[in-house]
């Protein structure tokens, strides 16, 4: 069972995995996301290797160069997917390229770790038409609904309607990923030159146009949630962009749960995410002739070849087309 990573303010009790932090958080500027994922990683380490009542602090210096392959066999029998493997590897060689860089081990036993091949995958991806009808879910959803019993019910219902499909359309429309929409403040978007600021990944900023469609489902989110904010007696924008009932930061879990729930109301496969947007976002950009380097900018890519794998997408789409509309296919 997965120990909660330490909460902010709180200092890691093994000193070096304290320092690990501080250097991802000072040195990397990586994100606090970043970070718990490294810990859960390090600390399923901590478990394999010392057992669940393992008190810190932990014997880095006597793992020896089996330690890394025992954890990658420990993985794979536990049916792990390669990509997580992978990521599990990484998050340890790191952690131990630190210590040994800051002389705090004389060994890393993952250097040498011969990494697992990642299965070919492809992105599930929505179609145009598919994506108009999950456009539209929320105002048909907002229709089905029953008359509000106050005025301040008639205030959450317009608002959350708008608020659900400015969401669905600025996921779309910008390619953002939903940790980065749901962090979204009112400084990031300009609505006169129709972009939005969006911090990503190592806190690393990137502009993302915003289309006609997206920016007026946004103005309108914008009016009913000020009213919404006057009818809780809240000071519209003061807790972020998009509000939950409460009037707080609406979070990523709950946009998950919202798009589920249009999902059904499309027809759609309810197990698709908010990044299967981010996914369509991408191919529907290069299916009609966009560069790679451009989707790259958009996407907040670090590397290209991240970027590539949408290619893939459409070439399978082009043999697929290919297979049903030529007489000898």
């Amino acid at each position: 069972m997965n120990k909660i990573p330490a909460k902010d303010g709180q200092k890691e009790p093994d000193p070096l995995l304290a320092a690990f932090v501080d250097y991802l958080e000072g040195e990397k500027n990586a994100s606090h996301h970043t970070v718990t994922n490294y810990l859960l990683d390090i600390k399923q380490f901590i478990r394999f290797s010392w057992g669940n009542d393992a008190k810190p602090p932990y014997g880095w210096k006597q793992c020896d160069r089996y330690a890394g392959r025992k954890f990658l066999v420990h993985l794979m029998k536990e049916g792990r997917n390669p990509t997580t493997v992978l990521r599990k590897l990484s998050s340890m060689r790191s952690f131990f390229r630190f210590m040994l860089r800051e002389e705090m081990v004389t060994f890393n036993p993952f250097s040498g770790v011969a990494m697992p091949k990642k299965g070919k995958y492809l992105p599930e991806v929505l179609s145009v038409a598919e994506v108009n009808r999950l456009l539209d879910a929320p105002k048909l959803v907002a229709a089905k609904q029953g008359a509000p019993q106050s005025p301040g019910d008639k205030a959450w219902m317009d608002y959350a309607a708008a608020r659900d499909r400015a969401i669905l359309e600025v996921l779309y429309s910008t390619g953002m990923r939903v940790s980065e929409l749901a962090g979204l403040t009112p400084g990031q978007v300009d609505f006169l030159a129709g972009i939005i600021k969006v911090r990503g990944k190592g806190k690393k900023e990137r502009l993302c146009p915003l289309g006609g469609p997206a920016s007026r489902s946004l103005r309108e989110a914008v009016d009913k949630r000020d009213m919404f904010c006057v009818s809780i007696g809240e000071k519209p924008g003061s807790a972020g962009f998009f509000l939950n009932r409460k009037g707080g930061r609406i979070t990523t879990r709950s946009i998950e749960r919202m798009m589920k729930k249009y999902l059904q109301a499309a027809n759609l496969n309810p197990e698709h995410s908010p990044h299967v947007l981010r996914h369509s976002f991408a191919t529907h950009l290069l299916d009609n002739g966009a560069d790679l380097r451009s989707v790259q900018e958009l996407l907040g890519h670090a590397s290209l070849s991240t970027t590539q794998i949408y290619t893939h997408i459409t070439v399978e789409r082009l043999k697929e087309v290919y297979k049903q509309a030529h007489p000898r296919a």
